[in-house]
């Protein structure tokens, strides 16, 4: 059991984990406070650990802004500058958990560890695993062994780091996996079982300076490119979920090469799972041909992780030199 002198601040966010039934609709909404959700979980109040509750916010996990998160990470900032406070747990949505938890790794610089943590299963219904969910999280950022681990998702038990998690299941509730990579750990008898160490994490990004688009552009069979060229002069970036390892049509290849001459394009792979090479194949439209022509790779990570940090660069005015080097240091790229 985690000792009795461990603190942790409990951030709610709204999601399924705080739904209830509207009367009116007789569908599910955020009403829970935080308040709720820890009463309601059996056995927190004994584990030995101090909570620190906050309301942040109320909102399905698909309505939050990057606003919502660039003012959660500074009030996580605060919290953790000025108290003596053992690690965060966030409660949301589990739509846009993996984002959430990347998000905030991207900015972390303190070395407590923050978990993100949501539930499949709303409160109304049988099983609701909000409850669980909760409470590994809330042992998992109380344990020591997770200092410097960063950002992490907590779910069915399982610990993933935010550079790896993915939701790959809609219903199930053992929704999340890291393909690749596996979870790090699991809470087992109320303490964390490492099976992994956690990644190394590079320094923290600066906060936005300005307020920027960054688009997503997936490509699929007979693309012709009239919708890629839709987004010239409508982002400050743009990232392509390409096929296989960094794959287009050969008929985009000219409005790609326009685009980057422009504003930062990262090619990714629309898999989820597996890196984009660079130095394999080398017909147009190719990994080789579209990085030869200024596509910045973005190695294993994923496009919607490519995104994030794509427009966590571009909204800190980095120029190209640093967004290559940025890349390169958060995947697998040689």
């Amino acid at each position: 059991m985690v000792g009795a002198t461990r603190t942790v601040a409990v951030y709610s966010l709204g999601g399924t984990i705080a739904m209830t039934t509207d009367p009116l609709t007789g569908g599910v909404v955020p009403a829970l406070s935080a308040h709720d959700l820890l009463a309601g979980v059996p056995g927190l109040d004994k584990c030995g650990v101090e909570l620190l509750v906050h309301d942040f916010r109320r909102v399905p996990g698909a309505s939050l802004t990057f606003d919502d998160l660039t003012e959660l990470a500074a009030v996580i900032g605060n919290t953790l500058d000025g108290g003596d406070i053992d690690g965060i747990v966030i409660t949301q949505g589990t739509d846009t958990i993996e984002e959430t938890a990347f998000f905030l790794d991207l900015h972390h610089g303190h070395d407590q560890p923050i978990v993100v943590t949501g539930a499949m299963r709303n409160p109304t219904m049988a099983g609701p695993d909000g409850p669980a969910n909760l409470y590994a999280a809330v042992i998992a950022a109380a344990d020591p062994c997770l200092r410097g681990a960063g950002a992490l998702v907590v779910l069915n038990d399982e610990i993933h780091v935010a550079r790896h998690v993915r939701k790959a299941h809609t219903t199930s509730p053992a929704a999340f996996a890291s393909p690749g990579a596996g979870p790090i750990g699991r809470v087992t008898e109320d303490r964390v079982r490492l099976l992994s160490s956690p990644p190394r994490r590079p320094a923290p990004l600066r906060p936005p300076s300005r307020e920027v688009r960054v688009g997503m552009y997936a490509v699929s069979l007979g693309d012709d490119g009239t919708l890629l060229s839709a987004w010239d002069s409508l982002c400050d970036g743009l990232v392509i979920a390409a096929f296989g390892v960094g794959h287009v049509p050969q008929r985009l290849v000219e409005t790609l090469e326009a685009l980057a001459s422009r504003i930062p394009v990262v090619l990714a792979s629309r898999i989820g799972s597996g890196p984009v090479l660079s130095r394999t194949y080398s017909y147009p439209g190719s990994e080789k041909d579209l990085i030869d022509r200024g596509l910045i790779p973005a190695g294993d990570l994923g496009p919607f992780q490519a995104r994030l940090l794509l427009h966590a660069l571009v909204a800190q005015e980095a120029d190209r030199r640093a967004i290559v080097e940025t890349f390169a240091a958060l995947s697998n790229q040689p």
